[in-house]
């Protein structure tokens, strides 16, 4: 936390160049796709939602209960499984293309900024300057927006934890039945000003453990924004009407001007580098005006650098690419497999059978219909094999809630005549109507013949 309290505050300067138009065009999708998502549904339920108070998770239509704990934890390793491959080849592309954190932050926080304080040096000014009317008219505006903005983004994140129906009710139910939500939104908007209002960078340079990942995970032939020192060393400023011996780097520190982490991308790849390709455009209008070829900062890898090498796919990424592809075939074959109920049916403890006067022997049974899905079910359990018939303890309602339960105990009744050992398989199924929702088996007890 230390590194936190003492760090100063940072003024890069606008960027602009076509890289940064891309980006813009990049994080006004991934915005609208943020506030868009929580909103789709798919058969009734959202598109994604990550409740984890109730632990119920839909990950694209695909519901995963209390029950499916496991299938969500096997999609969260083939989520971390593709970071890796991702960030071997890549680098930190995710960073500075896609993160909420800095689209958020370099898109709409520091645009309002810029539109309100300007550039570099007009805010350091009004910083340095005294409270006069003006200032305190653009400090008002400034972190009022951000307020709103951070209010907003508190919002979506409850639709997304908890479901747009439970951000409707807030909305549109008296406050006071919602005083423990509503004390949530106000507390992750208080979060979020304080994130985007004064942490900042920071988020990314101190916090955010992803970047102490690179040390590990990038090798000499990712591509990352990197400085080609072979061309631009050594650096020296550019006079007019003399012979140039140095490299093509001309020293103008626009690429540290423009650095939203405050970094000197001219020192090799960094931990604070969130590959946002400011630089990039700062270096490439640079040499543009001193009729130097542009490139000298650009996405490249270290050894295309050093050994004019493009290789791209290592031996370590074709390890990870066939390890994401196993997890990627078992993911896709178990949802594929998955029933919408899960029953396990066990003979009670410390029952035996009992034969009956009618040439009948009976077991008795404990149940639980776990409902995998999101919807309410109505199921009936049925004796496929051999023949005979169910018999409930009571009048029991089977249905189930939402990722609900169901238990209770049966009677299985089957005549002698279909028992040929002394123990036998049952063949049974839970079904919905005519829709059978899964099979299982259990064993029949019987008396030796």
């Amino acid at each position: 936390m230390k590194a936190i309290s003492d760090a100063r505050p940072l003024y890069p300067q606008r960027p602009a160049g076509q890289w940064h138009n891309r980006r813009v065009a990049f994080s006004v999708a991934i915005i609208a796709l943020l506030f868009v998502v929580p909103f789709v549904r798919i058969n009734g339920q959202q598109l994604v939602l990550l409740n984890v108070v109730e632990r119920k998770f839909i990950i694209f239509g695909v519901f995963i209960g209390p029950q499916d704990y496991w299938l969500f934890g096997l999609m969260m390793l083939s989520f971390f499984v593709f970071i890796v491959l991702f960030t071997t080849v890549f680098g930190r592309l995710w960073c500075g293309w896609a993160c909420p954190q800095t689209v958020f932050m370099e898109m709409v926080f520091r645009k309002i900024e810029y539109a309100i304080e300007g550039d570099t040096g007009k805010q350091k000014l009004l910083d340095k300057a005294p409270w006069t009317t003006d200032k305190i008219l653009k400090k008002g505006l400034k972190y009022t927006l951000f307020l709103l903005i951070s209010f907003a983004i508190a919002n979506l994140l409850l639709a997304y934890v908890l479901g747009t129906d439970a951000l409707y009710k807030i909305i549109s139910e008296p406050l006071q039945d919602h005083l423990a939500l509503f004390s949530g939104i106000v507390a992750f908007t208080a979060i979020f000003y304080w994130n985007f209002a004064w942490l900042r960078e920071q988020a990314c340079t101190v916090v955010c453990p992803y970047g102490r990942l690179q040390s590990v995970l990038l090798d000499r032939n990712s591509i990352n924004v990197a400085y080609d020192h072979e061309r631009g060393e050594p650096r020296g400023k550019l006079h007019k009407g003399t012979i140039r011996t140095e490299g093509d780097c001309i020293s103008c520190f626009q690429c540290v001007a423009v650095c939203p982490t405050g970094i000197d991308i001219r020192n090799g790849t960094q931990m604070e580098c969130v590959n946002c390709t400011a630089c990039i455009d700062a270096c490439d209008a640079m040499m543009d005006k001193v009729g130097f070829e542009r490139g000298l900062i650009r996405y490249t890898s270290e050894n295309a650098i050093t050994k004019k090498s493009a290789k791209v796919i290592t031996p370590r990424t074709w390890g990870y690419a066939a390890v994401l592809v196993l997890l990627w075939s078992a993911l896709g074959f178990v949802v594929a497999t998955r029933t919408d109920t899960q029953t396990t049916l066990f003979r009670a403890p410390g029952s035996r059978y009992i034969e009956n006067a009618d040439g009948t022997i009976s077991n008795l049974y404990t149940f639980k219909i776990f409902n995998k899905t999101n919807a309410t079910i109505k199921p009936s359990i049925r004796l496929d094999s051999p023949h005979g018939k169910l018999l409930f303890a009571g009048s029991p309602d089977l249905t189930l809630e939402a990722a609900g339960m169901s238990e209770g105990t049966v009677f299985v009744v089957i005549p002698k005549s279909e028992l040929k050992s002394r123990k036998t398989v049952l063949k049974m199924s839970v079904s919905q109507g005519s829709r059978q929702l899964e099979t299982f088996e259990t064993t029949f007890i019987a008396p030796e013949e």
